[in-house]
């Protein structure tokens, strides 16, 4: 590997330190710096399609919204991402700052462990047009903003009806996003590894809809049947779009993945415990 591409959280001084930092450690690497982080250290500044061409490896210091912002500008290509903790949860985030350079110098060396995600396609139509298409690794939203009434949504798997939601929205998340806000809506955990989706209605007006687990190689369709206002599609907490009556939103596994540099002193349900004090009484 011989080019390091670097995003630090914004805002944070101590990112930008510890980017100084491993620049220092490692000045044979040729590093590729968006241009705000670019701005702050006087490195050259790089583009964001130069970034998804160019790196070998990604370096993300900061938490899991840096790691999925830093994971949208690869643009589905599969270099890996090295994501150092230095927010709150750190679920996708798994090194710790104190084992960063040991961690650092295995990957250099071809000694990573490395393990992929599985993201979400998905598009947005409208009036016979495809107006928005993306991906997504964590999950996609559609969610109420500032006035708070129930909509319904129309949803279906493969082309099958299931079921109506009275609902404030739907999440449809990928096992890395169903401990972020699919198990706040009370969705199950997925173990990463799996190809699965999770289809959960926010604050639904049924007691008897529940969240569901659906196969990775399903498309779920999804159609706004009553008036709105106020009403968005958010992708990944990244980007919002303003929904209308009649869109239809049709959402199925990416064939891009997400790779990540796995902590080898740490396992998943480790990370669980540790996170959410799973399993404890």
């Amino acid at each position: 590997m011989k080019r390091l591409a670097v995003v630090v959280k914004r805002g944070s001084a101590e990112a930008v330190d510890l980017a100084r930092e491993v620049r220092a450690r490692f000045p044979h690497l040729e590093f590729l710096a968006e241009p705000e982080l670019a701005s702050q250290t006087g490195w050259p500044a790089t583009g964001v399609a130069e970034i998804a061409s160019r790196a070998d490896l990604m370096l993300v210091l900061g938490g899991d919204g840096t790691l999925i912002h830093a994971a949208r500008l690869l643009r589905g290509t599969s270099v890996p991402i090295l994501g150092v903790n230095l927010g709150s949860l750190g679920f996708l985030t798994e090194i710790p700052r104190s084992e960063l350079f040991p961690i650092l110098e295995d990957v250099l060396a071809g000694k990573a462990r490395l393990h992929t995600r599985m993201k979400l396609a998905c598009q947005l139509h409208r009036g016979g047009a495809v107006i928005v298409e993306d991906e997504v690794l964590n999950d996609v939203v559609i969610n109420r903003g500032a006035l708070a009434r129930i909509a319904d949504h129309e949803v279906s798997l493969d082309g099958q009806f299931v079921t109506t939601f009275k609902s404030d929205g739907v999440i449809v998340a990928t096992p890395t996003g169903s401990t972020a806000y699919a198990l706040a809506a009370g969705g199950p955990i997925l173990h990463p590894a799996l190809e699965g989706a999770v289809i959960a209605p926010i604050c639904p007006h049924a007691l008897t809809q529940r969240p569901f687990v659906v196969r990775g190689d399903q498309v779920v369709s999804i159609v706004i049947r009553s008036e709105v206002a106020d009403t968005y599609l958010t992708l990944d907490g990244q980007t919002g779009h303003s929904l209308q009556r009649g869109d239809r939103l049709d959402v199925r596994r990416s064939e891009s993945r997400t790779v990540l540099v796995g902590n080898p002193h740490i396992d998943y349900f480790a990370i669980l415990r540790q996170k959410l004090h799973w399993g404890e009484r």
